[in-house]
């Protein structure tokens, strides 16, 4: 068998399209069609082992280092493929050095996070690491020449990631970059019930939709993640309940734009919200993710409601992105800055002491000087508590990278103004003396302290006490800074178990049928099964599809470099034949 395969396929289902040459045309170029004789190496084709042959490996025994950057998003597609393949036997790592392939999860938003992507493929390949890709850069533009030869797993595809693994570590060169469809209709993407590993088994990342109905000149996200497609309410209600089930007691939606939801599938984000809520144990939280101003709006009364219960954070994230309607306009963001304004003085109105969380780019090609003292105003007005300040970065194949740049120094000026007033303000220091009561979830940067959030979704930091983590309690402000708040529990103060049952060990897999546990625990491994169903374009009835439980049924791939040989073999003779009868 080859050490590696040479083709690099879209998908299995693409070895034979509709862009190939047909039987008639192939019948005429048979004779500029040569086999390739692969030469012996000289010293006695002796493997070495830094590099053994593809069919000596046994996939499922290899660690893996997973790396995400970017969004909540892509931070869960991220958790349910290192689920996924811990789940099939391989050993997730946090020492990149040790692991034997590596799985780069990239973000397509900002230049510097796509240098780390690309920086990373380099130290990869000169570790002599296997790498696969994922993520929004390789979906969005995978004929890129550093993406050259490397696998990929498109954002619709993560619950193929096993076989992309498998097949990469043999030394083969695997794309699935596919959307998820049913009945001709585009979904939401890969199953919600996958297995996952989750970085912080307290807190459950859940994905209400993909896309977006938006085409914002900067953005090259919608090159990756495409127009919107929901996942339906029962879906979510039920992976909300097996994420309590198995120990979380905090749950974030996130998505593209999580105001759409529901637009494609005739519901809308507050129906999903309020049976979302329904679900909820006592003392634990739900936080809802980022929602653009057009889409809130129509909505105001009910999502003023559903802030306002206990068991939802009173947090929202509604990116401005400017103050001037002439830059929103060449943005495309479909709404005005009064539209900003009155979604947030509604919010404010009806859910006091709501947290508004916002987003700013400075330097939009053809913003002003007076462009960007209106966003320097809104900011001096409303005093976010919580304000993201990106430096505008034209990205490749967007409309906004087109467009008469401003200079890099001018925005360079912006950014640090605009960050200096953000600096200005204290958002939390008349709440020092406050009594509070908030959910503990994680631990600080520097180890410290463990971090809690109250019903505004502020930080709160609290001493490093064991008991109280994955609890909610009651908590005194004793100090405030910029970003957070210091809190000391009350001694008289009732403590909440937020979850429902035992959470799990960091790092345990979730998702798993009690089927799958116990074929685990008896050392028995799911490997490859044949297929009932072949790929309505694959030319041969052969295949062998890799079944893994969560899997629908056809949805397997085995690219074996033996198989396409034999493919090559049966095209050449049954032409070759026809000819000779012809």
């Amino acid at each position: 068998m080859p050490a590696a395969c040479d083709s690099v396929l879209e998908d299995i289902e693409d070895i034979v399209s509709a862009e190939d040459s047909k039987p008639h045309d192939r019948q005429f170029v048979r004779k500029n069609v040569f086999p390739k004789v692969r030469k012996r190496n000289s010293q006695k084709n002796i493997q070495t082992d830094d590099d053994p042959p593809s069919d000596s490996i046994i996939p499922g025994a290899q660690k893996i280092w997973v790396r995400t950057w970017g969004c909540s998003h892509n931070n869960s597609d991220g958790e349910y493929m290192a689920g996924q393949l811990a789940a099939y036997g391989y050993k997730i790592t946090d020492n990149s050095a040790e692991a034997d392939l590596w799985l780069l999860n990239s973000c397509t938003v900002k230049n510097p996070a796509e240098d780390h992507f690309r920086n990373s493929i380099k130290k990869a390949q000169e570790g002599k690491k296997k790498v696969v890709l994922a993520g929004c850069v390789p979906q969005a533009q995978p004929r890129q020449d550093y993406l050259k030869g490397l696998s990929i797993i498109g954002v619709q595809q993560i619950d193929r990631v096993v076989e992309v693994v498998e097949e990469t570590i043999k030394g083969h060169s695997v794309r699935l970059l596919g959307q998820k469809k049913d009945n001709g209709k585009r979904l939401g993407g890969a199953r919600l019930d996958l297995p996952k590993i989750r970085k912080n088994p307290l807190i459950e990342i859940i994905s209400v939709n993909t896309g977006c109905l938006n085409a914002c000149t900067y953005c090259k996200t919608k090159h990756a993640r495409g127009d919107l497609a929901s996942y339906p309410i029962e879906e979510l209600v039920d992976r909300a309940k097996q994420s309590f089930q198995e120990g979380v007691c905090e749950i974030w939606l996130t998505s593209e734009d999580t105001g759409a939801y529901g637009r494609d599938i005739g519901t809308d984000l507050p129906t999903l919200l309020w049976k979302l809520v329904e679900a909820i144990p006592e003392g634990a939280m739900l936080r809802l993710g980022m929602t653009n101003p057009p889409y809130i709006l129509e909505h105001l009364e009910e999502m003023a409601k559903i802030l306002n219960h206990p068991r939802v954070y009173a947090f929202l994230h509604i990116p401005v992105q400017s103050a001037s309607d002439s830059v929103l306009m060449d943005m495309k963001r479909e709404y005005c800055v009064a539209d900003f304004k009155q979604v947030v003085d509604f919010l404010k109105e009806k859910v006091p002491g709501i947290t508004i969380a916002t987003d700013i780019i400075c330097g939009f090609p053809g913003e002003t000087d007076e462009d960007f003292q209106e966003t320097m105003k809104l900011v001096e007005q409303y005093r976010f508590p919580s304000l993201f300040i990106n430096q505008f970065y034209p990205r490749p194949g967007t409309p906004a990278a087109k467009m008469h740049q401003v200079p890099a120094a001018v925005k360079k000026q912006r950014t640090k103004d605009l960050s200096q007033l953000f600096h200005s303000y204290n958002p939390y220091d008349h709440k020092v003396g406050e009594r509070q009561r908030v959910l503990v979830t994680e631990e600080s940067f520097d180890s410290n302290y463990y971090v809690a959030h109250n019903p505004f979704y502020e930080q709160v930091l609290v001493p490093k006490d064991p008991l109280l983590m994955g609890k909610m309690v009651e908590v005194t402000i004793y100090e405030a800074g910029k970003h957070f708040m210091k809190g000391q529990p009350v001694s008289d103060a009732r403590v909440y178990t937020a979850s429902i049952t035992r959470p799990l060990a960091k790092g345990e897999v979730s998702g798993l049928t009690e089927e799958f546990r116990h074929a685990r625990q008896n050392g028995t491994n799911w490997k490859a099964q044949p297929s009932a169903e072949i790929p309505v374009k694959t030319p041969l009835s052969s295949w062998m599809a890799l079944q893994l439980p969560w899997q629908q049924k056809g949805g397997g791939l085995k690219i074996l470099s033996v198989s396409l040989a034999l493919l090559a073999v049966i095209v050449m003779f049954y032409y070759g034949g026809m000819k000779t009868e012809l």
